[in-house]
């Protein structure tokens, strides 16, 4: 759906307008959030849009098995118990995981959230021969929980998991099971997509309206199970909007009250305007995902550890107003699980000119190659002039790089995608953001275990030495074992140039005033039960 800047500012407008106010009255605690996404994330429980639909309506209307826990945003946020109050490995088996369900919680819709409604949504995403299995959306969670092999209910307060391989970091990624309400579903026809116009989670928020391509309200839930989460806030509105130029018209003219990633050029106008910038590290990585098959120039380490020594990170975070720092891995150089390698990706033209001429290129032979950008998206910054910058870059040291420019969905599906599969357009490599928000990331993005359509290893980047040490990593349970572990495999990682290493977003959005209360977490969901409007 294409929909003009003038319409969306219209749809702002008319979803929720707040007329003045008399001297002394209550202010609506009503918050409207202009998203970066060029669509409205999917509303039945499985969001699409990446992070950020899990973040604007996936977390805030549904709960998890695992939940994140926002409350310490001096470090990375962590796990704490969601419909499971308890979890932890049998003893006698490394592959089987004891889980407890919580007592007692009821969807929006009143119907209990109880062991057969989880195992019901485990069906949902894992059994293909399950009436409620949702084709389109399942492969969305089973990207990235590809090791459960199986679920059972033992008993009302019982359920079991069990993995493929042994899998210590498990926990994390079931955070991304979010739990539908069955009884809702047969309501809906036994039909996702009409479950998504009428949905019912356990969430601090019920998703009280959906008009598609346009916005989603959310209202508090008075009866959340967690009372220290029961939201201040009366409404939350999401509106997608793509365009910069159009989320920051509408903040100033006071249609919405929050933006995600405001134009890197018109912060320091916002801030004289009295409006709230919000900057705060998160677990972002913004790479190009390089294809490492045959049939890209970056099978060649060199082809990747040029392109890496090309790139002016200064000069581009200054670009970007300070909005992000350089990336030259996965993880922050400050991260313990950084490690030590020996290549530290400084701008050095020249080695990379030397790097391209061992690799047999020069200035009659240009390194060609296409990668997929994207126009917006979750976490994707500003696509278009940072990869505009670039381009510069890697031109001045021999590289003729070009740019298939898609829309955010496509992207999401292509690196779900095999490389030679036709949803990757035939591209040498994906510039999309990714994260390292739980200790397992590695193993998704890099494991030969995890070449995608299985998971998120994209480019068929493959070092045995990296995935004997991620197998260790996720096998033991001794934290200072598996950092040290990590720790070995990243370098390696660097030291490969698998990937692009570009910038860490510092997660920008600017806000009216009224907003008050929000303490950004590190991660790329947050806490809105806490926000009011002043």
């Amino acid at each position: 759906m294409t929909v003009s800047r003038r319409g969306l500012l219209a749809t702002a407008a008319g979803a929720a307008v707040l007329p003045a106010l008399p001297a002394g009255a209550a202010v609506p605690q009503v918050l409207r959030i202009g998203m970066t996404a060029a669509d409205l994330p999917t509303t039945h429980g499985i969001p699409n849009n990446g992070g950020e639909g899990f973040r604007f309506l996936g977390y805030p209307a549904y709960d998890s098995i695992v939940n994140w826990d926002f409350t310490h945003t001096d470090k990375l946020a962590d796990i704490t118990a969601g419909l499971f109050t308890d979890w932890k490995i049998d003893e006698g088996n490394p592959l089987r995981w004891i889980c407890t369900v919580r007592q007692g919680v009821r969807f929006h819709d009143g119907s209990p959230c109880d062991a057969d409604a989880i195992i019901f949504n485990f069906g949902r995403i894992f059994d293909e021969k399950a009436p409620q299995y949702d084709a389109p959306a399942a492969p969305i969670v089973r990207a990235t929980v590809s090791m459960v092999s199986g679920y059972q209910k033992l008993d009302d307060k019982t359920i079991v998991i069990t993995t493929q391989y042994p899998f210590s970091f498990l926990p994390y990624l079931l955070t991304r099971i979010l739990i539908a309400s069955p009884k809702r579903w047969e309501e809906a026809g036994k039909n996702w997509a009409k479950f998504a116009m009428n949905p019912s989670g356990t969430g601090p928020f019920k998703i009280t309206k959906v008009v598609l391509g346009q916005y989603a309200e959310m209202s508090r839930n008075e009866d959340y199970w967690d009372k220290t989460r029961i939201p201040k806030l009366e409404k939350m509105i999401v509106y997608p909007m793509p365009e910069a130029t159009t989320r920051l018209a509408a903040l100033r003219s006071g249609q919405v009250d929050w933006i995600e990633v405001p134009p890197a050029d018109g912060i320091p106008s916002l801030k004289a305007a009295g409006f709230q910038i919000s900057l705060w590290p998160y677990p972002h990585t913004y790479p190009y995902v390089l294809n490492c098959t045959d049939a890209s120039a970056f099978k060649d380490v060199r082809v990747r550890q040029a392109l890496n020594y090309a790139l002016d990170r200064k000069g581009l975070c200054d670009m970007l107003n300070g909005t992000a720092t350089p990336a030259t891995g996965l993880y922050p150089a400050d991260d313990p699980i950084y490690g030590k390698p020996a290549n530290n990706y400084d701008h050095d033209p020249e080695k990379a000119k030397a790097l391209l001429a061992a690799a047999g290129y020069g200035p009659n032979k240009k390194c060609k190659a296409k990668i997929m950008i994207s126009t917006s998206g979750s976490g994707q910054m500003l696509p278009i002039p940072m990869n505009e910058f670039m381009q510069q870059n890697f031109a001045a040291v021999g590289f003729d790089i070009d740019f298939d420019v898609v829309e955010w969905g496509t992207m999401l599906v292509a690196i779900r995608s095999d490389p030679k599969a036709p949803q990757s357009h035939g591209d040498d490599g994906i510039n999309i953001s990714l994260s390292y928000t739980d200790p397992s990331s590695m193993f998704r993005y890099y494991a030969k275990e995890s070449f995608s359509p299985v998971n998120y290893n994209w480019g068929h980047w493959d070092n045995e030495e990296a995935s004997a040490l991620l197998r260790k990593a996720q096998a033991t349970f001794d934290k200072a074992e598996q950092t040290k572990l990590l720790a070995q495999a990243h370098a390696i990682v660097v030291d490969q140039a698998a990937w692009l290493f570009i910038v860490h977003d510092l997660n920008p959005r600017a806000m009216s005033k009224k907003v008050t209360g929000f303490k950004p977490a590190q991660s790329w969901y947050q806490d809105f039960t806490q926000i009011t409007m002043s």
